[in-house]
């Protein structure tokens, strides 16, 4: 874990807003299982042997570690994701290593729940300058008194 001190810096190096760092700092291990299995692609003859494909299940609904609102929006975010039974699964078979795997698959899932927290910012309407009014009321008059001229030299 990071000093205090420390997480600015990262803070500042990720360039992301304060909030999603602390989130994703939230320890899900206390609340997550693993399942593994055998995994495909190269390692020889240890591919058929070793189950080193891990995937991390989360409960979401059951969690503690969230607010009721936190977990409709991870819900609502990641329901791609998300089976009928309510687990939040992750894989990883990036590497030959279970533990490596398994460690991957973990920061695959507090980023995802991370990402999911963020709560995008209201656009606020902006209105048109006094500037750009005047402007368009301007073009607008000439292309009246253009159109207008046509119209005069048409009926003559």
């Amino acid at each position: 874990m990071l000093a205090e001190d420390d997480i600015d810096e990262v803070i500042k190096i990720m360039n992301l807003p304060a909030y999603i760092y602390l989130c994703s700092v939230k320890d899900l291990s206390t609340e997550i299982f693993f399942k593994t299995a055998r995994s495909g692609g190269s390692g020889g003859q240890n591919v058929n042997k070793v189950e080193t494909m891990a995937e991390v299940w989360w409960l979401v609904s059951k969690s503690v570690l969230f607010t009721d609102q936190e977990k409709e929006r991870i819900a609502a975010k990641l329901y791609r994701r998300i089976n009928k039974d309510g687990y939040l699964r992750v894989k990883s078979s990036e590497t030959r290593s279970q533990l490596e795997n398994k460690t991957i698959a973990q920061q695959k899932m507090e980023e995802l729940v991370a990402a999911s927290l963020i709560e995008p910012k209201k656009r606020k309407p902006s209105k048109p300058s006094r500037a750009a009014k005047e402007k368009r009321l301007d073009s607008k008059k000439k292309e009246s008194i253009k159109k207008s001229q046509r119209k005069s030299d048409w009926n003559e």
